[in-house]
């Protein structure tokens, strides 16, 4: 059963009974996700009653928080290395992350890093290891993980506390780490990965881009110099190392590619990396030890035999006879290419702020230009910029003329980066703008996406979208995809990432082979004789050229393999492909990983009917589904304890992690250094 030290329960990893008490509500739980395994222990702190805390509010730390500074000295970081494993099966990735923290310093202190992941990404699983031991965490609502990792920190207990700020952006704090002492932080996670005209990429980002955020905002994540904490006066904050400083942590990646037909090609976007074809259908992909400085995302892109996907669907079936999971990759049907589109205005928006000074905007004006020259005569255009403010070509779009075009180019070629990043105000007026119904408005976002007001913005884009269809284009060398893919999906269009290595050039002729052709709208399913339920994301957006949408839901039953018909309109016509779904695993395949795939997926469903309806209780449902499925989100936290013995010395120091500002940003233009 449980013995107590100190006021703090013990339990007993080979005692799984003892664990059924503390852990969140009896849902559905993976194996491994929040119950530890034989060898592993798990140690909580009591959950004090409200005047236990009442006294020590102040001492909880807000995610990010610096407390104190080392003083007049050049500070180590406390992260010294990042080790990444991944394996992808289907297309769903499976990662563990691990973080080695160390102190360098002669008294303890506590480590925060706050760092990014992407934004699909479910995590599920979190160990706190120090030494031979391993401490398994656990699962709480935010809140109450919060007072706990703070009462421990405040006894003298090592204790981490994993918090999510953004679907993409995370705190991680280690409390109690004694001069010398390693401690090791793992976290694991599932994701999909996209599928763009022949192109499986898996993505792993590595640094959080300075944001900037509206005057007067609080619950931003600020962008500040390196010991420079508070500048920013957001919640959470980023502190970036200056020019010329190095920190010494560094990121090793090795990733392994089952897929299940041969691999054509690899093709790494920003690093170098060493790739191990072991069968034609099997490959590992190492980073570059020369490489391996975290100031960029890893953007890797692999294409497989075939002209279309091998495995549409993957299942999982549920635990005793309980509902099971799927997920579903549909690619839009053939005869979309034999529709060419109608006239079209088209709203270039190019952000012009200061994060994109240098190759940043270059690489956008650069796919500006080309966009350019492949417009028709009968098409309109208008090219909006923004920074503080937003301004425009001129009143109206105008016709693609050979004139208008030597004038936009003229426009888009004056263009430079400087100043903040008011969105709001390129959104307004790309889509207040005027329009004429006979052409199909379509507007092209070019940006970073380094804000800190997302659900701002999304929420704007819901309100104001009309029939207009927003393509997102993340410009850089580690954007915010979380806004990047939520603009494209609220929007019904598609997103597309340019990197400082792509040719702005072949992205944008993927976009107009996309616009070019009809979508298919109002998209449904048939799902015949299946019993499928709760599938997101519950409004689908339309199947465009060249770009599958990924469907996950649940199925009941154990039901015969049966075809599920997508069906739409394309060019004012009926338009339908056919899938074969097989629920028992004869003929799809299946993934462990699944449960959490689906519950990541709803809370993001959940997060955007929570800006469209604010009143609405989503909070409530997002919190439940979290703790159902021991997975991180805004309401949840994962925190872990070691209550084994109390450090030594009666206070600790609060160090951040810097780390640097992208490649191709301007520390200059994005960091407070008031």
């Amino acid at each position: 059963m449980i013995a107590k030290t100190a006021g703090i329960p013990i339990f007993d990893a080979n005692n799984r009974s003892a664990l059924e008490g503390i852990l969140p509500q009896a849902g559905f739980r993976q194996e491994g996700s929040s119950v530890p395994t034989p060898g592993e222990e798990l140690w909580v702190i009591q959950k004090a009653e409200p005047e236990m805390l009442a006294h020590s509010d102040d001492s909880i730390p807000k995610c990010g928080q610096l407390l104190t500074e080392v003083e007049d000295t050049q500070v180590p970081v406390p992260l010294k290395h990042t080790d990444v494993h991944a394996s992808i099966a289907g297309y769903i990735a499976t990662v563990d992350v691990t973080q080695q923290y160390h102190n360098p310093f002669e008294e303890k202190i506590e480590a925060v890093y706050v760092f990014p992941l992407p934004d699909n990404a479910a995590v599920n699983e979190f160990l706190m290891t120090i030494g031979e031991r391993k401490i398994r965490g656990i699962i709480r609502e935010r809140e109450e993980a919060e007072k706990i990792y703070a009462q421990a920190r405040s006894q003298g207990y090592v204790a981490s506390l994993l918090t999510q700020e953004r679907p993409n952006v995370f705190t991680q704090s280690v409390a109690n780490i004694e001069p010398g002492k390693d401690i090791d932080i793992n976290i694991k996670y599932y994701s999909t990965l996209s599928y763009d005209d022949g192109w499986y990429e898996f993505v792993f980002p590595m640094v959080v881009g300075p944001r900037f955020n509206p005057p007067g905002s609080t619950d931003g994540i600020g962008a500040v110099g390196r010991g420079r904490y508070g500048a920013s006066g957001q919640s959470t904050e980023v502190e970036y190392l200056k020019p010329g400083e190095r920190s010494g942590h560094d990121i090793g990646l090795e990733l392994e590619i089952e897929a299940g037909v041969k691999i054509e090609r690899v093709r790494s976007v920003n690093h170098q990396i060493a790739v191990n074809h072991v069968t034609e259908s099997n490959a590992i992909v190492k980073l570059d030890e020369l490489d391996s400085i975290p100031n960029k995302d890893f953007v890797l892109r692999y294409q497989v035999a075939g002209d279309r996907i091998k495995t549409a669907v993957m299942t999982q079936p549920g635990p005793d006879g309980k509902p099971g999971y799927f997920t579903m990759m549909v690619y839009p049907p053939n005869d979309l290419t034999n529709l060419q589109r109608g006239p079209m205005e088209m709203i270039f928006v190019i952000d012009c702020s200061g994060s994109m000074s240098g190759k940043p905007i270059e690489q956008a004006k650069a796919a500006v230009l080309h966009a350019l020259d492949k417009m028709r005569p009968e098409d309109t255009f208008q090219i909006i910029r923004f920074s503080n403010s937003a301004s425009k070509l001129g009143p109206d779009p105008i016709p693609a003329t050979e004139a208008n075009i030597a004038r936009g180019k003229k426009y888009v070629k004056s263009l430079n980066g400087n100043g903040g990043t008011m969105m709001i105000e390129g959104i307004k007026a790309a889509l207040n703008a005027r329009h004429d119904e006979e052409h199909a408005r379509t507007v092209a976002f070019l940006t970073d996406g380094y804000i800190g007001n997302e659900a701002q913005i999304l929420t704007e884009v819901m309100a104001r979208l009309g029939d207009s269809r927003i393509f997102s284009f993340g410009v850089g060398s580690s954007t915010n995809r979380y806004l990047l893919n939520s603009l494209a999906l609220v929007g019904r269009g598609a997103v597309a990432y340019l990197s400082l290595n792509d040719d702005a050039g072949d992205v944008m002729d993927r976009y107009f082979d996309r616009v070019s052709h009809a979508a298919m709208k109002d998209v449904a399913i048939d799902w015949g004789s299946l019993k499928v339920t709760d599938v997101y994301p519950q409004r689908l957006p339309d199947l465009v050229i060249g770009r599958p949408i990924i469907l996950t839901g649940r199925y009941e039953g154990t039901a015969d393999s049966s075809t599920v018909r997508v069906h739409g309109t394309a060019g004012g016509s009926p338009s339908s492909i056919n899938i074969a779904f097989d629920p028992t695993g004869r003929m799809t395949k299946q993934h462990a990983g699944l449960p959490a795939v689906w519950a990541r997926y709803k809370l993001a469903d959940l997060a955007r009917s929570n800006m469209a309806d604010p009143d609405g209780e989503w909070d409530v449902a997002m919190l439940n589904l979290a703790l159902e499925y021991g997975l991180m989100s805004q309401y949840t936290a994962f925190v872990a304890v070691d209550s084994s013995r109390v450090t030594e010395g009666d206070h600790g120091t609060t160090i951040g992690v810097p780390v640097p500002v992208p490649d191709g940003v301007k520390y200059e233009t994005t960091v407070s250094e008031r």
